[in-house]
């Protein structure tokens, strides 16, 4: 939902620094591994306890999954690195609630999982969607620089930012947090759902 406002606050910064890095021979692909790292970082020190610090590889994991894009955008952007993109996004997104899961598996396993299960429901439709459209030949005019069909909805990228630093914040609430956003994130499978069977009726 908040994806578009959020892409047109930042985009100066992050091709700003695109610019940069492209002049120091630094790849798209690059990016997106350093940034992977700094998410398997942000999530080992939430399974160990550490969730404040968890802040600092999380935030720069963000940071530089836009910066990655932007970057590929210099050059020919490629169908291998879309596909890596969003795959290790994937993976990030999981291993988050599962760090807390297993940092806590008494107060906060059945949360997670309850989160993790919202998100493959949630990624499916977005995935399929994406399938679906390319196959068809739509494009988004809402996310027109994205490498596939970027279907929107309630819970956004941003929106599940917003919420991992939540949760980093305040872990004691993990639990509550996890399922308030878990139903958010039913809701806009169920927003998609609808929107699929529209478009491809």
């Amino acid at each position: 939902m908040l994806d578009r406002l959020a892409l047109r606050l930042v985009k100066p910064a992050v091709d700003a620094a695109a610019l940069r890095l492209a002049t120091c021979g630094i790849t798209a692909d690059q990016v997106t591994l350093a940034g992977f790292g700094f998410g398997m970082l942000a999530a080992g020190l939430v399974a160990s306890g550490h969730s404040l610090i968890a802040i600092l590889p999380l935030v720069a994991n963000r940071v530089l999954d836009g910066v990655d894009g932007a970057l590929a955008r210099l050059s020919a952007a490629s169908e291998r690195g879309a596909f890596l993109d969003i795959s290790l996004d994937f993976v990030f997104y999981a291993a988050i609630p599962l760090a807390f899961g297993v940092g806590d598996p008494g107060a906060n396993a059945l949360a997670a999982a309850v989160l993790l299960a919202a998100f493959v429901v949630t990624g499916t439709s977005f995935l399929a969607f994406a399938v679906l459209a390319e196959k068809r030949g739509l494009k988004s005019v809402t996310y027109p620089s994205k490498a596939f069909y970027y279907l929107g909805g309630l819970t956004e990228g941003t929106e599940t930012i917003a919420c991992f630093l939540a949760m980093c914040l305040f872990p004691m609430h993990f639990a509550v947090l996890a399922y308030f956003y878990a139903m958010l994130c039913v809701l806009t499978s169920v927003t998609r759902l609808h929107a699929g069977w529209k478009a491809f009726g």
